[in-house]
């Protein structure tokens, strides 16, 4: 059926089981998602914390004017994954994303692994974005953003407030949550029209010489754990501007493009998966990526890139307001601060449905308990939901989260390396399966998704891969000591369980 018995590590599942356990009584997600939907929650996931607020500081700091170019270089690595993500999940319609795919081609530890890795990338991500939501909250309404002390303790109340609703909201149903993300995916894709159109007036060409900076090294002129990798390895040092730079600078701006693969998650939602999961994975992914380029070109050409500096004025770190300000626009910001909090109330929902969908695949599977994958009348998984909301919230609204962004970015392109190979594989295991999408060139597109995203990789900081690897031993325990004894797979493997679908009450052992 799928896995071998001498190791555990390496049993699969099977596809065909996994499409079987989608019909499982009691843990069945509800189909109301159209290609549309997918391409809304794309879009409202990607255009938010990274085009309001990194794109004017990464130039400033690391990129300069070539910020545009690592926005392309980071866009060029997430199209090649896109393509293998869009085969994928045209192929294996099931909750659960890079998890689900890496169970159906390289094993149950790899996949435990992919799914520990993505939820680090969602709650990490979904807290950071809270936090950002409460800080523009006071720029919307005027007072100094939504923390406030009690007893010597700072509460974040806006990200409490944020994530409480977002979280009712999805436990409600999906569809509810993509209607609302729609509307509010209007307003911020109107404001980032706002931004390039109101901004190309302002546009000065001297701002683009020199499109790449000459470099220039840190303060401290030596290595560090706060270097990149690659820098390490080759002897670049610690440097700012250059082909260090740029190449950091892409890493970094890939924090802007995270989320795509949230429409991969939601492939059982989806009427028709097989054709409409392609199409909102890669149509999202186009239409952030044009308007990404021109708004870091508009940027950088209103304002001098060293102004953008965080070394500049009063050393804060500056976003797309400030270059509007510099020219004398003052009530861009108060609009873009809007169009900032809408862009991030969306990231939130879609950061958390998609961290709720692939806990959901991993307890349907028995690699974390079995009861959190019953479903509400709603459809949904309301006790996993909720579960996320109160652990997001705790951490949005007690914890400072700083740098957390290249946490999130080493852990999404891991799990993209990895479907990337897995498309590879199944092909080749599995030449029968009916595919909705397949990815052109084979295997040439895949070996460079996996190319590109290991370049990025190699430039995040060392610190950033200290923190990565801790994590995932932290996972790797918790399996050992847990998942892989009650394995759903495992389990059917020593014929504990029969091979059928069966209602989650009935397996009393988890």
């Amino acid at each position: 059926m799928n896995s071998s018995r001498s190791n555990p590590l390496l049993r699969t599942k099977s596809v065909e089981q996994s499409m079987r356990d989608t019909d499982e009584p009691g843990s069945q997600l509800k189909k109301s998602l159209s290609w549309w939907d997918l391409t809304v929650f794309g879009v409202s996931v990607v255009i938010g914390a990274g085009i309001f607020t990194i794109t004017a500081s990464t130039a400033g700091d690391l990129a300069g004017p070539a910020i545009s170019v690592s926005f392309v270089m980071a866009a060029i690595a997430c199209a090649l994954a896109a393509l293998c993500y869009a085969e994928f999940a045209s192929t294996v319609p099931v909750a659960g994303s890079a998890y689900t795919f890496g169970y159906a081609t390289f094993g149950e530890f790899l996949a435990w692994v992919l799914g520990w890795d993505l939820i680090l990338e969602f709650a990490v991500g979904a807290a950071t974005v809270a936090k950002g939501w409460s800080s523009y909250l006071g720029t919307v309404f005027g007072f100094s953003g939504g923390e406030v002390e009690i007893g010597g303790l700072t509460v974040d109340w806006g990200a409490l407030i944020i994530v409480g609703g977002i979280t009712a909201l999805l436990v409600v149903g999906t569809k509810i949550s993509s209607r609302v993300s729609a509307v509010i995916t209007a307003i911020k894709v109107a404001v980032v029209l706002l931004v390039i159109v109101v901004g190309f007036f302002y546009v000065k060409s001297s701002n683009f010489s020199p499109f790449i900076p000459p470099a220039k090294a840190s303060e401290s002129g030596g290595k560090s754990v706060e270097s990149t990798l690659f820098a390490l390895i080759t002897g670049g040092g610690d440097s700012s501007y250059g082909w260090y730079g740029l190449l950091a600078a892409a890493s970094i701006v890939f924090f802007a493009f995270i989320g795509f693969d949230v429409v991969a998650t939601t492939a059982e939602e989806t009427k028709n998966p097989r054709r409409d999961v392609p199409r909102g994975i890669l149509g999202s992914l186009a239409i952030v990526t044009v308007l990404y380029v021109l708004v870091t070109i508009v940027v950088t050409g209103m304002v001098n890139y060293k102004d953008l500096s965080t070394d500049a004025g009063d050393g804060s770190a500056k976003n797309l307001a400030y270059a509007f300000g510099q020219n004398g626009i003052t009530w861009a910001e108060k609009v873009i601060a809007i169009g900032a909090l809408a862009g991030l109330t969306t990231v939130v929902m879609v950061l958390m449905l998609g961290q709720s969908r692939v806990l959901f695949a991993m307890s349907r599977d028995g690699l974390l308990p079995r009861g959190l994958a019953k479903t509400s009348r709603f459809g949904t998984p309301a006790r996993i939901q909720i579960i996320i909301g109160v652990l997001v919230a705790v951490v949005a609204a007690f914890f400072p989260i700083n740098k957390l962004e290249e946490m999130v970015n080493v852990g999404t392109l891991f799990a993209f390396v990895v479907v990337s190979a897995g498309v590879i594989v199944l092909r080749r295991r599995r030449p029968d399966l009916q595919r909705g999408f397949t990815v052109p060139l084979m295997p040439v597109i895949p070996v460079l998704a996996i190319a590109a995203c290991v370049w990025l990789m190699l430039n995040l900081s060392a610190l950033t891969w200290i923190r990565f690897v801790v994590w995932m031993i932290v996972g790797i325990v918790i399996y050992f000591l847990y998942s892989m004894r009650h394995s759903m797979v495992g389990r059917r493997a020593r014929g504990e369980v029969p091979d059928t679908v069966e209602h989650p009450s009935a397996d009393t052992s988890t």
